[in-house]
């Protein structure tokens, strides 16, 4: 097996029997079908088909070691800065493709599994098994091109429903533990794209314990389908609408989000990744460099959603009439400035990248949260400029169906731009009110602010990147005669 394509994709994830509820019924009709999920499912198999189009096969692809066969480019572990740049490019490539509205598309997920694959031989010493099926299961996924979601987050009364180890906990642990597997039982949120994936990576952060053994049953990782026996996915209310005319965000790139309950589910032993010694959870993040290859993977798609949204601004301005006012090209200044910023860290990254102790390039991890850092505002600031430009435009918009009806005349009269149709013009601001008024653009604002941690903890991310503080401020005392002093905490 290699590459899969987009009929295959959607093939996939039909079959599957999910115990998946949406709108307080369980959803029992293949999802492709579904008015909830159909039109991101078509989005990606869009994606996956454009991996294997000639002309783009060697962009996106590389040959398996264990099969020869060509396999997604996502999953590479970049042992040089010419398979940064070749990861990279991939990136922009499926990110051109959804404009950057997919927080959560396959080649995120894939660099996830590759940055902890890089890092199976930390375990090597203490959990050769464990390292085993790190590496085998990473090797299934990248020759049998599987599409992965993950839960990493818990629930409010998780974390404060006491120790791991005491038995009322709402924590999400191992009940049992024997040859076969785990038995594990809790919850996770936020587990975008859950049902339109095949499988499901788990990665909780351990929760503490008063026990006396080494033990603590919140700690472990591992991967398993969606559908077995015991997980329950729950969807909040969907933002996506049939028409792409009225709705051509939410038609396309709605991503749902689900909280995944675990009811004794059973996993196999083999698909363990390690558990129950909580020091294991740095070991995989810190020395996998979890942050800085997502965060190479995210400032792509940064990039590629500033890209459309500048073209969007530019639009509205020319049919607003004001896209040569002082004004407005002040404003969208500071937005090209921020673009070029992101562009410029993500480069940095690539050029500073230095190699891991385990032999892989890994690209410089201080730009990339700073663009983490910076992007959330820069967003705010993007959408509060749409939805200044738009003005009451934004709320007052005829849907399709109107310029079909009786009053058709009238609206292609009274609404064309300066250089537009009516429906033209119409279309235009339907795209800005979904990012600007509309639940789409709401959530897709609350996704970004927090799409990589909050801004508390992505700023001590940025505080611990920059080992030189202690230099620059000896550098001062230095300059104002301190040179021997020291300071008291």
């Amino acid at each position: 097996m290699s590459i899969k394509n987009g009929e295959q994709y959607i093939e996939r994830i039909d079959r599957q029997h999910i115990n998946l509820w949406y709108n307080g019924e369980r959803v029992t009709s293949p999802l492709s079908g579904h008015p909830a999920f159909r039109g991101l499912i078509q989005t990606q198999a869009e994606m996956y088909d454009l991996q294997g189009q000639d002309g783009y096969i060697e962009l996106m692809t590389y040959m398996s070691p264990a099969t020869g066969e060509p396999v997604g480019l996502s999953f590479l572990p970049p042992h040089s800065y010419e398979d940064l740049v070749r990861r990279r490019k991939l990136n922009e490539i499926w990110a051109a493709h959804h404009h950057g509205f997919l927080g959560r598309s396959p080649d995120y997920m894939n660099t996830a599994l590759m940055a902890f694959y890089t890092a199976a031989s930390l375990l090597e010493d203490e959990m050769p098994e464990y390292a085993h099926n790190l590496r085998t299961y990473y090797a299934y996924c990248r020759d049998q091109d599987i599409t992965l979601s993950h839960a990493f987050v818990q629930p409010m009364a998780s974390k404060w429903s006491g120790p791991a180890d005491h038995e009322a906990s709402l924590v999400a642990k191992v009940v049992e533990s024997g040859p076969e597997g785990l038995v594990v039982s809790g919850a996770f949120i936020m587990a975008t794209q859950g049902p339109t994936c095949e499988e499901i990576l788990v990665f909780p952060t351990p929760s503490f314990t008063l026990s006396e053994t080494d033990t603590n049953p919140s700690a472990f990782a591992f991967a398993i389908p969606n559908d077995l026996e015991g997980i329950t996915f729950v969807c909040r209310e969907s933002y996506a609408r049939e028409s792409t005319f009225d709705y051509p965000l939410s038609s396309r790139y709605e991503e749902m989000d689900t909280m995944v309950i675990f009811d004794r589910v059973r996993i196999p032993r083999e698909r363990v990744f390690y558990y129950g010694d909580e020091r294991i959870y740095d070991r995989l993040f810190h020395g996998g460099h979890f942050h800085a290859y997502a965060g190479h993977q995210i400032c792509s798609r940064y990039i590629a959603k500033t890209e459309f949204l500048l073209g969007l601004l530019l639009g509205l301005a020319e049919e607003q009439n004001c896209d040569d006012e002082p004004t407005f090209k002040e404003q969208l200044a500071s937005i090209l400035a921020g673009l070029e910023n992101l562009k410029a860290l993500r480069l940095s990254s690539e050029i500073n990248a230095v190699q891991s102790a385990q032999g892989y390039f890994v690209p410089e991890l201080a730009p990339l949260t700073a663009a983490g850092l910076q992007y959330p505002k820069l967003h705010a600031q993007i959408i509060q400029m749409l939805q200044s430009l738009s003005a009451s435009q934004l709320i007052m918009n005829p849907v399709e169906a109107d310029l079909t009806s009786p009053n058709q005349r009238e609206l292609e009269a009274y609404l064309p731009g300066l250089s537009s149709s009516a429906k033209d013009r119409i279309a235009l601001f339907r795209l800005a009110w979904e990012l600007g008024a509309g639940p789409f653009g709401g959530r897709q604002s609350q996704f970004e602010r927090f799409f990589f941690g909050n801004g508390k903890t992505i700023a001590g991310r940025m505080n611990d990147c920059c080992k030189e503080l202690e230099a620059y401020k000896s550098r001062v005392y230095r300059f104002l005669g301190r040179e021997g002093s020291t300071t008291e905490r």
